[in-house]
Protein backbone atom coordinates (compact mmCIF):
# COMPACT_ATOMS: atom_id res chain seq x y z
CA UNK A 1 0.00 0.00 0.00
CA UNK A 2 1.12 3.63 -0.52
CA UNK A 3 2.01 5.99 2.03
CA UNK A 4 0.38 9.39 2.32
CA UNK A 5 3.96 10.53 1.47
CA UNK A 6 4.52 8.56 -1.16
CA UNK A 7 1.12 9.25 -2.96
CA UNK A 8 1.56 13.29 -2.21
CA UNK A 9 5.16 12.70 -4.38
CA UNK A 10 3.63 11.51 -6.88
CA UNK A 11 1.02 13.79 -7.37
CA UNK A 12 3.68 16.45 -7.04
CA UNK A 13 6.03 14.37 -9.77
CA UNK A 14 3.05 14.64 -12.15
CA UNK A 15 1.71 17.75 -11.70
CA UNK A 16 4.97 19.13 -12.54
CA UNK A 17 5.58 16.76 -15.52
CA UNK A 18 1.95 17.86 -17.26
CA UNK A 19 2.55 21.67 -16.21
CA UNK A 20 6.39 21.46 -18.18
CA UNK A 21 4.25 19.62 -21.25
CA UNK A 22 1.20 22.49 -21.47
CA UNK A 23 4.58 25.08 -21.54
CA UNK A 24 6.19 23.15 -24.24
CA UNK A 25 9.69 22.50 -22.64
CA UNK A 26 9.28 19.11 -24.90
CA UNK A 27 9.40 19.12 -28.33
CA UNK A 28 7.10 16.19 -30.55
CA UNK A 29 9.01 13.61 -31.12
CA UNK A 30 11.37 13.86 -28.18
CA UNK A 31 12.09 11.02 -26.16
CA UNK A 32 12.11 11.75 -22.64
CA UNK A 33 14.09 10.08 -20.25
CA UNK A 34 13.25 8.51 -16.80
CA UNK A 35 16.68 9.05 -15.05
CA UNK A 36 17.19 12.23 -16.70
CA UNK A 37 13.76 13.58 -15.66
CA UNK A 38 14.10 11.95 -11.59
CA UNK A 39 17.37 13.37 -11.61
CA UNK A 40 16.58 17.01 -12.93
CA UNK A 41 13.61 17.44 -10.03
CA UNK A 42 15.52 15.35 -7.19
CA UNK A 43 13.47 12.41 -6.82
CA UNK A 44 13.69 8.63 -7.66
CA UNK A 45 12.62 7.16 -10.98
CA UNK A 46 9.76 5.44 -9.33
CA UNK A 47 7.22 8.60 -9.20
CA UNK A 48 8.44 9.96 -12.46
CA UNK A 49 7.64 6.56 -14.29
CA UNK A 50 4.28 6.72 -12.76
CA UNK A 51 3.71 9.97 -13.69
CA UNK A 52 4.96 9.75 -17.40
CA UNK A 53 2.69 6.56 -17.55
CA UNK A 54 -0.11 8.70 -16.14
CA UNK A 55 0.17 11.06 -18.96
CA UNK A 56 0.25 8.31 -21.60
CA UNK A 57 -2.40 7.16 -20.20
CA UNK A 58 -4.10 10.64 -20.98
CA UNK A 59 -2.59 10.26 -25.13
CA UNK A 60 -0.70 13.47 -23.57
CA UNK A 61 2.54 11.14 -24.32
CA UNK A 62 3.05 8.07 -26.24
CA UNK A 63 4.72 4.50 -25.53
CA UNK A 64 7.43 3.76 -27.58
CA UNK A 65 7.88 -0.15 -27.27
CA UNK A 66 11.64 -0.75 -25.91
CA UNK A 67 12.15 3.23 -25.54
CA UNK A 68 9.72 4.63 -23.24
CA UNK A 69 7.62 7.36 -23.87
CA UNK A 70 7.86 10.14 -26.31
CA UNK A 71 6.15 13.50 -27.11
CA UNK A 72 3.27 13.06 -29.29
CA UNK A 73 3.56 14.48 -33.08
CA UNK A 74 0.51 15.46 -34.32
CA UNK A 75 -1.68 14.97 -37.52
CA UNK A 76 -3.53 17.41 -38.81
CA UNK A 77 -6.93 16.05 -38.50
CA UNK A 78 -6.08 15.51 -34.52
CA UNK A 79 -4.82 19.44 -34.37
CA UNK A 80 -7.98 20.49 -36.40
CA UNK A 81 -9.90 18.92 -33.26
CA UNK A 82 -8.10 20.34 -31.05
CA UNK A 83 -8.48 23.43 -31.99
CA UNK A 84 -12.19 23.65 -32.58
CA UNK A 85 -12.14 22.41 -28.51
CA UNK A 86 -10.06 25.37 -27.86
CA UNK A 87 -11.82 27.60 -28.94
CA UNK A 88 -14.66 26.48 -28.08
CA UNK A 89 -13.68 25.98 -24.59
CA UNK A 90 -11.18 29.08 -24.39
CA UNK A 91 -13.72 31.74 -26.23
CA UNK A 92 -16.52 30.39 -22.94
CA UNK A 93 -13.99 31.10 -20.43
CA UNK A 94 -13.05 34.10 -21.79
CA UNK A 95 -16.79 35.85 -22.13
CA UNK A 96 -17.05 34.69 -18.43
CA UNK A 97 -13.67 36.19 -17.27
CA UNK A 98 -14.58 39.46 -18.69
CA UNK A 99 -17.66 39.80 -16.55
CA UNK A 100 -16.04 39.29 -13.68
CA UNK A 101 -12.73 40.30 -13.88
CA UNK A 102 -11.78 43.26 -11.60
CA UNK A 103 -9.89 46.00 -11.76
CA UNK A 104 -6.63 44.51 -10.36
CA UNK A 105 -6.93 41.84 -12.61
CA UNK A 106 -7.28 43.70 -15.84
CA UNK A 107 -4.05 45.89 -14.79
CA UNK A 108 -2.50 42.27 -14.23
CA UNK A 109 -3.68 41.59 -17.67
CA UNK A 110 -1.93 44.63 -19.06
CA UNK A 111 1.28 44.19 -17.81
CA UNK A 112 1.39 40.56 -19.48
CA UNK A 113 1.02 42.03 -22.41
CA UNK A 114 3.94 44.10 -22.29
CA UNK A 115 5.58 41.18 -20.71
CA UNK A 116 5.23 39.15 -24.06
CA UNK A 117 5.74 42.24 -26.30
CA UNK A 118 9.18 42.43 -24.69
CA UNK A 119 9.44 39.00 -25.05
CA UNK A 120 9.02 38.85 -29.05
CA UNK A 121 11.55 41.92 -29.07
CA UNK A 122 14.42 39.38 -27.22
CA UNK A 123 12.64 36.38 -29.40
CA UNK A 124 12.54 34.88 -26.17
CA UNK A 125 9.88 32.01 -26.45
CA UNK A 126 10.15 30.36 -23.14
CA UNK A 127 9.77 34.36 -21.50
CA UNK A 128 6.74 34.35 -24.04
CA UNK A 129 5.12 30.74 -23.57
CA UNK A 130 5.41 31.96 -19.95
CA UNK A 131 3.91 34.93 -20.21
CA UNK A 132 0.90 34.00 -22.32
CA UNK A 133 0.27 30.85 -19.94
CA UNK A 134 -0.08 33.54 -17.07
CA UNK A 135 -2.65 36.12 -19.17
CA UNK A 136 -4.88 32.79 -20.19
CA UNK A 137 -4.96 31.69 -17.00
CA UNK A 138 -5.91 34.75 -15.25
CA UNK A 139 -8.67 35.42 -17.75
CA UNK A 140 -10.23 32.21 -17.37
CA UNK A 141 -9.76 32.20 -13.58
CA UNK A 142 -11.97 34.83 -13.27
CA UNK A 143 -14.83 32.39 -15.09
CA UNK A 144 -15.03 30.70 -11.85
CA UNK A 145 -15.81 27.64 -13.64
CA UNK A 146 -13.12 25.16 -12.09
CA UNK A 147 -14.62 22.64 -14.28
CA UNK A 148 -14.14 24.82 -17.52
CA UNK A 149 -10.89 25.74 -16.32
CA UNK A 150 -9.66 21.65 -16.37
CA UNK A 151 -11.08 20.69 -19.50
CA UNK A 152 -8.98 23.85 -21.24
CA UNK A 153 -5.66 22.44 -19.46
CA UNK A 154 -6.07 19.03 -20.77
CA UNK A 155 -6.76 20.15 -24.00
CA UNK A 156 -3.32 22.41 -23.55
CA UNK A 157 -1.38 18.83 -22.35
CA UNK A 158 -1.28 18.29 -26.34
CA UNK A 159 -0.19 21.87 -27.77
CA UNK A 160 2.51 22.85 -25.58
CA UNK A 161 4.76 21.17 -27.47
CA UNK A 162 4.10 22.04 -30.82
CA UNK A 163 3.77 25.98 -29.42
CA UNK A 164 7.31 26.05 -28.80
CA UNK A 165 8.08 26.34 -32.14
CA UNK A 166 6.01 29.61 -32.91
CA UNK A 167 9.07 32.33 -33.61
CA UNK A 168 10.35 30.00 -36.57
CA UNK A 169 8.39 31.91 -38.61
CA UNK A 170 9.53 35.69 -37.87
CA UNK A 171 6.20 36.80 -39.50
CA UNK A 172 3.76 35.47 -37.51
CA UNK A 173 5.86 35.44 -34.47
CA UNK A 174 5.97 39.45 -34.70
CA UNK A 175 2.07 39.32 -34.59
CA UNK A 176 1.76 36.98 -31.98
CA UNK A 177 0.65 39.68 -29.01
CA UNK A 178 -1.62 41.24 -31.26
CA UNK A 179 -5.05 39.97 -30.44
CA UNK A 180 -4.04 40.64 -26.84
CA UNK A 181 -4.16 43.71 -27.70
CA UNK A 182 -7.10 43.74 -29.06
CA UNK A 183 -8.78 41.78 -25.75
CA UNK A 184 -7.59 44.62 -23.59
CA UNK A 185 -9.24 47.24 -25.81
CA UNK A 186 -12.48 44.84 -25.45
CA UNK A 187 -12.22 44.33 -21.92
CA UNK A 188 -11.67 48.19 -20.96
CA UNK A 189 -14.72 48.39 -22.96
CA UNK A 190 -16.81 46.06 -21.04
CA UNK A 191 -17.38 44.23 -24.30
CA UNK A 192 -17.12 40.26 -22.85
CA UNK A 193 -18.15 39.65 -27.03
CA UNK A 194 -15.19 41.34 -28.13
CA UNK A 195 -12.95 39.46 -25.55
CA UNK A 196 -14.44 36.31 -26.90
CA UNK A 197 -13.48 37.29 -30.24
CA UNK A 198 -9.82 38.31 -29.55
CA UNK A 199 -9.48 35.32 -28.14
CA UNK A 200 -10.69 32.78 -30.91
CA UNK A 201 -8.69 35.19 -33.39
CA UNK A 202 -5.58 34.41 -31.04
CA UNK A 203 -6.04 30.82 -31.17
CA UNK A 204 -6.54 30.76 -35.08
CA UNK A 205 -3.71 32.95 -35.87
CA UNK A 206 -1.43 30.69 -34.16
CA UNK A 207 -2.96 27.53 -35.35
CA UNK A 208 -2.92 28.30 -39.14
CA UNK A 209 0.97 28.11 -38.85
CA UNK A 210 1.10 25.45 -36.05
CA UNK A 211 -1.54 23.14 -38.18
CA UNK A 212 1.51 23.49 -41.56
CA UNK A 213 3.96 21.43 -38.70
CA UNK A 214 1.77 18.63 -38.32
CA UNK A 215 1.50 15.34 -39.51
CA UNK A 216 -0.42 15.10 -42.70
CA UNK A 217 -3.82 13.04 -41.71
Amino acid sequence: MKTANASTLQDETYDTLRHWLMLGRWLPGERLKIKHLADEMGVSQMPVRAALQRLAAEKALVNIPNCGVAVPQLTTSQFDDILLNRILLEGQAAWLGARQLDADGRAELAALCQAMDAAIAADDVKAYLDANEQFHLLLYQASHSPVLLSLIETVWLYVGPISNQLHQDLAVWKTMNDAHGALLLALQAGDADGVRAAIEQDLRTAGSYLRSLCKPA
